[in-house]
């Protein structure tokens, strides 16, 4: 069975700076990946390209072939790749062994990954071929300055896990460039009641219905989170790799482990979607109902026990 990374999110989020990051880092601990350029109009790489669309079609010759501007151009680009799945892509992947990890750099045209079925398909095509598919999706940390760019961030990742329906970790990236993280915390573990005053400040009182709802999903029902990375520090690449390696189920989770063996396990992990705590008679109290959703998952039973 294949591994596979689809790294998606909008045009200069830093995808293409992740996935030279990442096979740096995995090249450095010893890991094997192999990184895949999906960009018609990609020109220059920081990572050896183990296979590339350009060489089954390029945004340059559909531009100038069928008189295209760039946007047209791109999405004629992926359709002829979808048309092309049995074909090139199915011979690329003779390449490699059927334990091999791929990363997958996406284009960032929001509707690739929103309402166009082009990469579901792409996805459906990896995952009749034997391969374990998660989509990571970068937003830039500067849409956590304020709070109508942290909602409109969520919608735009939402959209993309309802369109792609696989295991999903959302990245914060860039946080080296972010000169205020004093209320960084605010965005990745939100608190609702404060989201939605800061926006019903922001906004009419037109919306107040619309900003509600919308604070419940992110908030309340925990449907978006982000990890923040910082591509200067092994350690926060290291622990985005591990988030996604859980999600795509590599690592095989002990099945079962009570409350006191469980709790020294989360904090060693730093599993993002755990957000508990245990008081002193080791009675947990969950944050999130997103956490039962994640635990029941990945089949961990947890065995409640207070001393």
């Amino acid at each position: 069975m294949g591994y596979a990374q689809l790294v998606i999110g909008p045009a200069g989020s830093g995808k293409s700076t992740y996935c030279s990051s990442l096979f740096e880092h995995c090249e450095t601990i010893g890991r094997t990946m192999h990184v895949v350029n999906l960009d018609p109009a990609a020109e220059n790489f920081n990572y050896p390209v183990a296979m590339d669309i350009r060489e089954l079609i390029s945004l340059e010759d559909v531009m100038e072939d069928f008189g295209l501007g760039p946007n047209g151009a791109l999405m004629y680009c992926m359709e002829y790749l979808e048309d092309s799945l049995h074909d090139w892509l199915d011979e690329e992947l003779e390449n490699y062994r059927d334990d091999d990890y791929l990363i997958f750099d996406c284009p960032g045209q929001i509707e690739l990954f929103t309402h166009v079925d082009v990469l579901k398909n792409f996805v459906e095509h990896l995952q009749q071929k034997n391969f374990k598919v998660c989509v990571v999706y970068l937003l830039d940390s500067q849409f956590i300055t304020d709070v109508t760019k942290f909602i409109s961030g969520c919608m735009s990742s939402l959209s993309a896990m309802v369109q792609l329906e696989l295991p999903h970790v959302n990245i914060l990236s860039k946080m080296d460039l972010l000169q205020d993280k004093s209320n960084i915390d605010d965005y990745l573990y939100p608190e609702p009641c404060t989201l939605l005053a800061e926006l019903n400040q922001r906004m009419g009182p037109q919306f107040a219905k619309l900003n509600k709802a919308l604070i419940e999903m992110v908030g309340v029902y925990g449907m978006v989170n982000f990890i923040p990375l910082n591509l200067r520090k092994e350690r926060s690449i290291q622990y985005v790799l591990s988030q996604i390696d859980i999600y795509s189920n590599k690592i095989k989770i002990i099945k079962e482990m009570n409350l006191i063996e469980l709790l020294p396990w989360v904090l060693s992990h730093r599993l993002h979607m755990f957000q508990g705590w245990c008081d002193k008679s080791h009675q947990c109290a969950m944050r999130s109902i997103d956490c039962m959703t994640l635990l029941n998952r990945f089949k961990v039973n947890l065995v409640y026990v207070a001393t």
